[in-house]
């Protein structure tokens, strides 16, 4: 039989923010669709977990952490990434951080510190991995941009403000990089409750609010980001770039919904 499009085998994926939450989910889903992936974080422990399940899929993995903020272990990572499977051809960008705050009130601190993990964070990946990705031949980029790339959340200007310019970075790098074969895409998710954001959703007035803009009226699950992931990450993506594919339930489809 011939290979699916969207077969993995053989690829190397390397994804940051893997720890928990939506980098986990898109770390085994793209394992399950048969990538070697290096998942990398900052806690070792919570890494060491996601090792555990790739590994109970029959793919190739490495413990190893980083932190998007400090290039020196970026580069620790390339190196040995590169001296295990002596390729990169996916990489990930899903590490992020966000808090809610009147924006009147926001920290020079707090704003720099966000769009450091956010924006700059992705910068430093993108550079750093891009010689492999080129060398791959058919690299590919996964930024995780979000609804607030498109529309305003109250009291997290900080956050939508990255995300927009996360989607704009993708963007320039599209069209940069396209002379290299590399497609550089983005997913925005919706309203995916995870540790980083579940105390403003859960229960509360916010999270009611979003769901009542929600047309299939629920929050999404992790895992229904794989599919996204997996087309962006494929041959199947092979004339996609400069994209963003946005996962939400309907939301920004949606005008009223009673």
């Amino acid at each position: 039989m011939p290979k699916s499009c969207l077969d993995l085998s053989g690829k190397v994926a390397v994804v940051f923010g893997a720890s928990s939450g939506l980098g986990k989910a898109i770390s085994l889903g793209l394992a399950e669709h048969g990538a070697a992936v290096i998942p990398t974080a900052r806690r070792t422990e919570l890494l060491a977990e996601v090792c555990a399940q790739i590994q109970a899929l029959g793919r190739k993995t490495l413990l190893a952490t980083a932190n998007v903020a400090d290039r020196l272990s970026l580069r620790q990572l390339r190196a040995a990434v590169l001296a295990e499977f002596g390729r990169v051809d996916i990489l990930v960008n899903a590490a992020g951080q966000t808090f809610r705050k009147p924006t009147i009130a926001v920290e020079d601190a707090d704003w720099s510190a966000l769009f450091e993990t956010n924006l700059t964070g992705v910068l430093h990946t993108c550079q750093e991995f891009y010689a492999p990705l080129k060398a791959s031949g058919a690299g590919r980029v996964i930024t995780i941009a979000s609804l607030g790339s498109f529309v305003a959340f109250h009291e997290v200007a900080a956050y939508c403000a990255s995300k927009a310019a996360v989607l704009s970075l993708t963007r320039s790098l599209a069209c940069e990089w396209a002379r290299d074969n590399i497609c550089v895409n983005a997913i925005a998710p919706g309203v995916f409750p995870t540790e980083l954001n579940a105390h403003l959703l859960m229960g509360t007035d916010r999270g009611r609010e979003i769901l009542q803009r929600t047309p299939m009226q629920r929050f999404g699950d992790p895992r229904e980001l794989i599919g996204a992931a997996v087309l962006l990450a494929s041959d199947g993506a092979s004339f996609m770039t400069g994209e963003c594919l946005v996962v939400d339930g309907g939301y920004l489809a949606s005008g009223v919904n009673s």
